[in-house]
């Protein structure tokens, strides 16, 4: 029986860490890289900017970058933010 539980255990953890790893393939930020000019110098973005950013953040991918130290300063700053309203996508709140 303890030998039945422990391998239940970790059939649970192999199962949740490969839906982590899915989760996170699907939020890659080379997608953003449309938005290069918009985040960094405030310009208008692009239709394939906001498409992007759209997919993004279905997936739950903004939350995920603004809680990451590699690109929280991108997501948070005012550019970004200014970029995400102009494509009518809401502001998260994570």
């Amino acid at each position: 029986m303890v030998k039945w539980a422990a391998a239940m255990e970790m059939l649970l953890l192999t199962a949740a860490a490969t839906a982590v790893v899915v989760v996170a393939a699907q939020c890659n930020p080379e997608q953003l890289s449309a938005c290069v000019s918009p985040i960094f110098y405030g310009t208008a973005p692009s239709e394939s900017c906001c498409s992007n950013l759209r997919a993004q953040q279905k997936e739950g991918c903004l939350c995920q970058y603004a809680k990451d130290p590699t690109y929280a300063s991108y997501v948070n700053n005012t550019n970004a933010r200014k970029t995400i309203a102009a494509c009518g996508i809401p502001i998260p709140s994570c």
